[in-house]
């Protein structure tokens, strides 16, 4: 069987599509030859062989030389052997060319359906490919359509549209068709057809990413991020840190007239955003995590990552944030748990503290010695609602 058309057809893939022949070749020879067994029968030992440089494709059927011949399908006697070829022996495979009958439109229909299955999972590997290029990125997408709980928008690729679920959208938001907003690719996931792209505003990574942009000390990896604690919509803390002593890593997030940070938050709708210089030591982090509020005291306990966090009693509704939600994000962001009392309700507490200064909270090395009954404080599940 010869077929240029067939050939040139491979060879215009090739240059415009950049897809290799060899793609094609493989699928094509194992489909052509079950295609041929089925027409001869499955138990006949045959193979295609195409040769894109002689633009042919041929057949050939083997049988292995034996001295008793029991399966005419896939045996050959000695005998035989010699006639197709003098130098045969026991063992050997003898293979002949065959000339099948009406195979012609058979293998030209085989032939179409693997080069179309083989070019719609080129496309659907290649679609992956790029879109996963995106996961974990700050990309710019474009509203398609709103369906009941979800938000399609196209993420700059024609066939594939990514998906803002309702857990994905910051509360509040409305979102209006061929509007631009900016996302966080979340994951990228192959399905049938089109890969599966979830996009989200909700997610800490999305602000990460933010800062990233805004930030170009951020971007250089002189400032640090050492970790976020968000819930979308309300407010989100920031931790980050710098090892070099001339930054003011505080301010550099912050901006000039809060001019960085005036872009992060409305990006984010008006979500609050604190911003937190992290340290080593945990009684630091713990009161910059807390912040605005004062902190007082804290004792620690590091067996168990707790903490017991004083503050003046006109700032204890401060501390704590609207449900809880001020002392909720300073655990998680800083990774303690945090008990905070005002100082009225601890009244073995025998310090001398102004209320308008944390000048006499502890350094980590120093030995904090209990004045008061932790285990008793802790007993009533104090941090059972910040897990």
């Amino acid at each position: 069987m010869i077929n240029k058309d067939f050939f040139k057809a491979l060879n215009d893939l090739e240059t415009q599509k950049g897809i290799s022949k060899e793609f094609f070749i493989d699928a094509l020879e194992a489909a052509l030859t079950s295609a041929y067994k089925k027409r001869v029968g499955e138990a006949k030992s045959a193979f295609v062989k195409l040769n894109p440089e002689k633009n042919t494709i041929k057949v050939y059927s083997y049988k292995v030389v034996v001295e008793e011949v029991t399966d005419p399908d896939k045996e050959i006697s000695l005998e035989e052997a010699k006639i197709i070829k003098k130098t045969s022996k026991i063992g050997d495979i003898i293979q002949e060319e065959e000339s099948p009958k009406n195979f012609g439109r058979i293998a030209a229909q085989t032939a179409k359906q693997v080069v179309m299955q083989r070019l719609r999972e080129y496309e659907r590997n290649k679609i992956l490919s790029e879109v996963s290029n995106k996961q974990g990125k700050l990309i710019t997408v474009v509203i398609r359509r709103v369906e009941g709980d979800n938000v399609y928008a196209n993420i700059g690729m024609s066939q594939v549209d990514g998906v803002l679920s309702k857990a994905d959208r910051i509360p509040g938001e409305k979102y209006s068709v061929n509007s631009k907003v900016k996302v966080y690719v979340k994951a990228v996931r192959e399905s049938y057809n089109m890969p599966y792209v979830q996009l989200s505003r909700t997610s800490p990574e999305f602000v990460r990413e933010l800062f990233f942009m805004e930030v170009p000390e951020i971007a250089t990896e002189d400032i640090i991020i050492k970790n976020i604690a968000r819930e979308a919509g309300n407010r989100t803390k920031i931790a980050v840190y710098s090892t070099r002593k001339d930054i003011d890593v505080v301010g550099a997030c912050v901006g000039q007239k809060n001019m960085r940070i005036g872009v992060i938050v409305n990006e984010l709708n008006g979500e609050k955003v604190d911003v937190v210089e992290y340290s080593e030591n945990p009684v630091e982090f713990i009161t910059s995590a807390l912040s605005p509020a004062t902190v007082l005291h804290i004792e620690l306990n590091q067996t168990d990552k707790t903490s017991l966090v004083i503050v003046p009693d006109d700032k204890l509704s401060l501390a704590i944030g609207k449900g809880g939600q001020n002392v909720r994000l300073a655990a998680r962001l800083t990774g303690w748990k945090i008990d905070v009392k005002a100082k009225s309700a601890v009244p073995s507490l025998n310090m001398n503290l102004d209320d308008d200064t944390n000048d006499n909270l502890p350094e980590i090395n120093e030995t904090i010695e209990p004045l008061i009954d932790i285990d008793n404080l802790f007993e009533d599940g104090a941090f059972d609602d910040l897990e």
